[in-house]
């Protein structure tokens, strides 16, 4: 992991690693809903609902079933869809079904995921943009290594 000042009252996170599979498998794994969803999400936390329209303007929603039970909806807008290897999108979370809704009150976060082919897998580069605070950045940090985790092991099966 690393921290980097971002835009005024924001933090960024860049969080790097491995994934022996190449970059076409890994890409497709994420923008996939039906492969998402049996990967996605730290431990303790199930993925229920995938949508993805893979296309520079698409949208995306992800419903995380969390273990208190309550859901988390992470949604947003591609900006890049570069296969297989950048995906750029804005990022919003909310515990209700926002039904694709933007939240405008605020600045969206933004993620790129880089997909650079090493030997026989994938360097894989999430650089995570516009978190408002050191300790969203964390939890952020916990959660992205949480679904590499089941990224690679769902890649192994």
């Amino acid at each position: 992991m690393t921290a980097v000042s971002s835009e005024a009252g924001t933090v960024d996170l860049e969080v790097r690693r491995f994934v022996p599979a190449p970059p076409q498998q890994v890409f497709r794994a994420w923008t996939d809903p039906a492969a998402l969803k049996r990967w996605w999400g730290p431990a303790g936390v199930q993925c229920v609902a995938a949508e993805i329209d893979l296309q520079p303007g698409g949208r995306y929603r992800i419903a995380n079933a969390l273990p208190s039970g309550d859901i988390l909806w992470i949604h947003g807008v591609f900006e890049r869809v570069d296969p297989p290897t950048l995906l750029v999108y804005s990022w919003h979370t909310g515990e209700a079904d926002q039904s694709f809704a933007e939240d405008t009150h605020m600045p969206a976060e933004q993620v790129s995921v880089r997909f650079t082919p090493s030997g026989d897998g994938t360097d894989l580069t999430i650089e995570h943009k516009r978190i408002p605070s050191e300790t969203m950045r964390d939890d952020h940090q916990s959660g992205w290594a949480g679904c590499l985790d089941g990224l690679i092991d769902f890649l192994a099966a």
